[in-house]
């Protein structure tokens, strides 16, 4: 095969030249675009480009004689009654996105051990579209919440861009086993990752530790039983892994159910030991904003899980219902 050179569209904007590989040419292996960026043999414009460099419209990318692919393997339709389960946890839908209410429980994507995860069962979001919806953010198997997916490669890039610039504002809620004081504040601390793949986990860092990411969290008290248990609100200003459950340990307010990062001293968290709760880990993503890609900014809200739900009444927490998704004009 000789080589050719294909048009980026408006709709690829912003996405990576290794990504946009990808999209076109599924079989090729990341190790293959690497090489061929690295040797010159993939051009932007007539320059050479890294893997990472970003692609604008009407850019055109020469594409070197490619290794013949093996062959694609389809896919497993998703089972009928999971896809329309997974229907209606979407909690608003336009042409450029989807927000589901991501369930309790549910990994988001697959790794050791996990069979059954979102990212397996997309086709069943497609509404009709030709195109697969895209992640372009992550929660954790036992976080709740607004879960915000691209329907386009070129909406993946940009919503991507954005998540990068911090434009993204996200609201959380806990329940954490012990009241904060002060009720409320900004939590400022380092943290870093340690331990291998399995067993990889996030802590605080000390002052000057090169392996040390800033991580800041707002949070305020908006209820609160007794001493023990507290109703927060959360909001990240940056995205490290586990940021929100480690900070809250920093703070003396473990949330409730989150065996991995309470301390012994704080056994409080282990809602076993309080009765009349659940046990699953309290943490819910309670709304997003962003800029919209067609204008405005798009505000969503995520009604709570049953069993936050449950604990919000059996410790009389009044939580307002997610009021309707809507675009704020600017």
């Amino acid at each position: 095969m000789s080589t050719r050179s294909r048009t980026v569209t408006a709709d690829e904007a912003d996405i990576r030249l290794d990504r946009w590989f990808r999209r076109h040419f599924p079989g090729l292996p990341q190790s293959a675009i690497q090489k061929f960026c690295r040797t010159g043999r993939v051009r932007v414009d007539g320059h050479r480009a890294e893997a990472a460099t970003r692609l604008a419209p009407g850019q055109s990318v020469r594409i070197p004689p490619l290794p013949t692919a093996p062959p694609q393997v389809a896919a497993p339709p998703v089972d009928p009654d999971a896809a329309k389960h997974l229907q209606d946890l979407v909690i608003y839908r336009d042409d450029e996105v989807l927000v589901v209410n991501k369930p309790y429980g549910l990994p988001v994507q697959g790794g050791p051990g996990i069979t059954r995860h979102l990212d397996a069962m997309l086709d069943a979001l497609r509404f009709g579209s030709a195109e697969r919806p895209r992640l372009v953010h992550r929660l954790d198997r036992d976080t709740s919440g607004v879960l915000l997916l691209a329907r386009t490669p070129g909406v993946a890039a940009r919503l991507a861009a954005l998540f990068r610039g911090r434009e993204v504002r996200k609201i959380y809620w806990a329940v954490t086993a012990r009241r904060p004081i002060p009720p409320a504040g900004r939590i400022d601390l380092p943290l870093k990752r340690i331990g291998g793949a399995r067993g990889e986990r996030t802590t605080m860092a000390e002052p000057g530790d090169p392996n040390a990411a800033r991580a800041v969290t707002e949070f305020r008290t908006l209820d609160h039983a007794g001493q023990k248990l507290a109703w927060l609100e959360l909001r990240p200003l940056t995205g490290r892994t586990h940021q929100l459950r480690v900070h809250c340990v920093a703070i003396g307010a473990p949330i409730l159910g989150d065996v991995k990062y309470a301390r012994p001293d704080q056994n409080g968290a282990f809602a076993a030991t309080i009765d009349g709760l659940p046990t699953g880990l309290h943490l819910h993503a309670r709304a997003v904003a962003f800029p919209h890609p067609a204008g405005g900014t798009l505000v969503v809200e995520a009604d709570l899980p049953p069993h936050i739900a449950q604990t919000f009444g059996v410790l009389g927490f009044h939580a307002p219902p997610a009021r309707p998704p809507g675009r704020l004009r600017e």
